[in-house]
């Protein structure tokens, strides 16, 4: 077909830019490095230590500070929000680059006289636009010139192709039927067509969704929920701490260090003063040592750390939390065609007259398998191009006819036989006709087996004889049973009586070749994907724009109807005849919605977040890109629109179902491992401020300088959330059940070991203070008493909680009894662990007055960490008594 317009001259299409824009569709603008980092800046922890750090900085300009208690502060800061800005940065470019590429779209357009090529962005109202089979529409408008088959899946998520026909010469406005219309993100499927642009950018139904969504707010994560919380309650613990601290040092100064109060009053204006703001300092330090500052970098960690893992399982992570979000899923809404199945028709059937059911084309007997291989060939108006032998070009072939012709591709070899007559496929008949001539001359008839089968009289056998067709009773079983499978049959016949291609009448008395049983097949790893997710927790409903029939045959098939005696099939119309009430009532039993429209996607999302649910949704078309920015996780399908890319956290870059349990394995693996620099973290804190605030009351002013909280600060919430970020996913998290929205970060187990450990940790630590034997183990040769010895045994005290925490890095990676469960899988930490020791005795024993410290000799070393390993024991026992205990309460 070959069809000319002089389209737009170059002036004309500027002045019709002018007046109706570009086809630029408005899009989210990617945040800037600065606007990620400013967003960061106002995480609850990090506004508590930068208003730490002014106070700081204040005292440190009036001399009642050093400088580097603020410098420690500033690096804890810098430390915890560069790194995660950074992260996400880096995956939102990368996800910009994604983008781009998809949009680098080159449309053939009428200008001046001649067909040419330009940027789909180039486009406007009036262009006369050729499209061709496999082009996207570009922009709404009508269809002036031939006809098309087009797939308006990302539209309407209805998957048959819609016919679509040439308007009147005369037709305008909004009066024109559908049937001549085309709309933007649509696939012409087969045909060829030229169309004039009516609606570019966002004036055409595609803009207008998109720009919809930009203006939809987000909810927080249920991760960012559970910080919030915590974060309210570390500030409050910190601020009560920081208070207790200064009391009690107030106290210590006024009541036991002074000979008496009066006398504490009586001594000079200046000392009294440099109490206080000593007093202030050290509570200021509580607060940065209660906040776990390290926690967003952490966080940012895992998924920088896993980024190449989620790559090379094809997924890009466009928002950091959204993996995790994955990882509490309580619900999961997914699309079938591409997603559980593999996207395109294929021939999982072949049946002969006897009712025998044959899978593979190398199972059918070869006289039989070239019959049907020649009957399908030449009954085609398909171009073949098989220069590629293993995979053969198709034009003009709809989705059925590239199933058939795909399932014969030995036979696509060579040239067809001659055509001498063809009676075209139609509604009313149902049946398509080819007579060729040549070496086999015959009439190839193809079509619906109902329509067909009542012209057969005979049928081929395995050795390719005719055989008299008297009873077709077990053909007609198979072809019920694999209806049931949800396949679409048609059956081949042939007939050696030639055709009246003008009265379009077919011969009688064919022979039945075969019939083909066709369906879009369930990708190989669906039924065990779909099974973990279950296994997981997580509530699978799939939703389909395929008839109620097909689509609960596909969900029996991948597993979704099993272990449910009360599973829901619902149509759309179904659907929208129950209240909200009534369809959150059937939600926990609902596996499928067949014929579905946008709208429901959109409902359900809503109202299983009403009820507290965890939602994630599936989209790869226009007409999801609402439901998928709606929910908790918007899964974007890496073939689907850039609209729907836009509006997902994640993109499964190969559309398949196995890669979103990959996203949810991955998600709660990084909640396990913040859970875990939780423990920590946490259990550090605890039994440092017991330490401060005890350590008041025998006699220690400062048992651990400012300088040295800062230090422990920065190592032990930094470098330690760094090992922890490396945590393997381990498959048995999917086998555990996903937490509820508003289930506490820290839950029982969690307590058990922080509080337990916290308190044992400063019970030691008291302990080593104030016992007079381990004091004269670390005199270092010098009197008791001295400074020399003083400054022996405080080193030793700070090199001895330091290294109890460290111990005690492998208590929290691990609830069980061993301690080296998949160590060598977490590389980072087996690196970072032993970098912190290192790093540890090096500044011990070059420390000198910033962290007043002195060199330890190796018996004291050994000393030191003997009584440091302690903490190992300890909670082996805790962790044995808790989980006896534990099982007594289950029973």
């Amino acid at each position: 077909m070959t069809l000319t317009y002089p389209g737009l001259t170059a002036h004309e299409a500027e002045k019709s830019r002018a007046t109706h824009g570009s086809n630029a569709v408005a899009s989210q603008a990617p945040e800037t490095f600065w606007d990620k980092l400013l967003g960061n800046l106002k995480d609850p922890i990090i506004i508590i230590l930068i208003v730490a750090l002014l106070i700081t900085v204040a005292l440190t300009a009036f001399g009642y500070a050093e400088w580097y208690e603020s410098v420690g502060i500033a690096f804890a800061v810098v430390i915890a929000t560069l790194v995660a800005t950074w992260s996400e940065h880096s995956n939102e470019r990368s996800f910009q680059r994604l983008l781009e590429e998809a949009s680098m779209i080159q449309v053939k357009v009428f200008r001046e006289g001649r067909l040419t090529e330009i940027s789909i962005n180039d486009l406007v109202v009036g262009d006369y636009i050729m499209l061709q089979p496999g082009d996207t529409v570009p922009v709404d408008g009508l269809l002036i010139g031939g006809h098309a088959e087009v797939d308006e899946a990302a539209l309407t998520g209805e998957s048959e192709p819609v016919h679509k026909t040439a308007a009147p010469k005369d037709a305008e406005g909004e009066d024109i039927d559908e049937a001549h219309r085309l709309s933007r993100a649509a696939l012409l499927v087969d045909g060829e067509c030229v169309m004039r642009a009516t609606a570019v950018g966002d004036q055409t139904r595609y803009g207008q969704t998109m720009k919809a969504l930009l203006s939809a707010e987000d909810r927080l994560s249920p991760l960012q929920h559970k910080l919030t919380v915590l974060g309210g309650h570390i500030a409050t613990f910190g601020y009560i701490g920081a208070s207790f601290i200064f009391l009690a040092f107030m106290f210590n100064n006024m009541f036991i260090q002074a000979e008496s109060f009066d006398a504490y009053w009586a001594q000079a204006g200046g000392m009294i003063i440099k109490d206080f703001v000593t007093a202030a300092i050290l509570a200021i330090i509580v607060v940065v040592v209660a906040v776990p500052e390290g926690l967003p970098m952490m966080i940012a960690m895992v998924l920088s750390i896993n980024m190449k893992k989620l790559l090379s399982e094809k997924v890009l992570v466009r928002k950091l939390l959204g993996i995790e979000t994955a990882g509490s899923l309580n619900v999961l809404f997914t699309d079938k065609t591409g997603t559980l199945t593999q996207g395109k028709l294929s021939v999982g059937a072949f049946v002969n007259g006897a009712g025998l059911s044959f899978e593979r084309l190398d199972e059918i007997p070869q006289p039989l398998r070239e019959q049907a291989g020649f009957a399908l060939r030449n009954n085609t108006s398909a171009i073949i191009d098989a220069s590629d032998p293993n995979e053969p070009k198709l034009v003009g072939a709809d989705r059925t006819e590239q199933a058939l012709l795909r399932f014969v591709t030995p036979y696509l070899m060579g040239e067809a036989a001659e055509v001498i007559a063809r009676i075209p496929f139609n509604s009313t008949r149902k049946l398509s006709a080819t007579q060729v001539g040549g070496e086999r001359p015959l009439t190839l008839i193809k079509g619906a087996p109902e329509a067909l089968l009542e012209r057969c009289t005979r049928w081929l056998d395995d050795e390719g004889r005719e055989t008299p067709l008297t009873d077709t009773t077990a053909l007609r079983a198979t072809m019920s049973a694999l209806s049931e499978r949800a396949m679409r049959l048609l059956a081949v016949a042939v007939s050696e009586a030639p055709i009246d291609a003008e009265a379009g009448v077919l011969p009688e008395g064919l022979t039945l070749v075969g019939v083909f049983g066709m369906r879009d097949e369930l990708r190989a790893t669906s039924y065990a994907s779909v099974k973990a997710a279950k296994q997981a927790g997580i509530h699978v409903v799939m939703i389909t724009g395929d008839a109620k029939e097909t689509a609960q045959a596909i969900a029996k098939d991948v597993g979704l109807l099993e272990d449910d005696p009360d599973a829901v099939v619902l149509t759309s119309t179904e659907l929208a005849a129950r209240t909200d009430d009534e369809l959150k009532a059937t939600l926990p039993h609902l596996y499928v919605v067949a014929r579905a429209f946008p709208t429901d996607k959109s409902r359900l999302v809503r109202l299983a977040k009403e009820m507290g649910l965890v939602v994630g949704m599936t989209g790869d078309g226009v007409n999801d890109a609402p439901a998928v920015k709606n929910a908790d996780v918007g899964f974007a399908m890496g073939s689907g629109t850039e609209m729907t890319k836009e509006s997902g956290d994640i993109v499964i870059l190969d559309d398949n179902f196995s890669s979103l349990t990959k996203a949810v394995l991955y998600g709660r693996t990084l909640f396990k491992s913040i859970r875990k620099f939780l423990v920590f973290q946490l259990t550090v804190n605890i039994s440092a401020i017991l330490v401060l605030f005890l350590g008041q009351f025998f006699g220690f002013d400062l048992p651990l300088t400012m300088t040295q909280l800062l230090w422990l600060n920065i190592i032990m919430d930094t470098l330690a959330g760094l090992a922890f970020a490396g945590e393997a996913a381990l498959p048995r998290y999917m086998s555990e059940q996903p937490l509820k929205r508003d289930e506490p970060l820290i839950n029982k187990d969690m307590w058990s070991s922080i509080l337990t450990n916290g308190l044992i940790i400063a019970g030691l630590s008291i302990l080593f203070l104030t016992n007079d034997s381990i004091h004269a183990w670390f005199n270092g040769g010098y009197e008791t008493g001295t400074d020399g010895a003083e400054n022996k045994f405080l080193t030793a005290f700070f090199a001895f909680f330091v290294f109890i925490q460290i111990f005690n890095t492998f208590n929290a990676r691990t609830s069980g009894l061993n301690l080296f469960e998949n160590l060598l899988k977490n590389r980072i930490f087996s690196v970072v662990i032993p970098f912190i020791a290192i790093v540890q005795i090096f500044f011990i024993t070059f420390g000198g007055e910033i962290l007043r410290t002195v060199g330890l000799s190796i018996n004291e070393w050994a000393i030191v960490l003997s009584l440091a390993f302690l903490i190992i024991p300890v909670d082996l026992l805790r962790k044995i008594i808790w989980a006896k205990t534990r099982a007594s309460a289950a029973l």
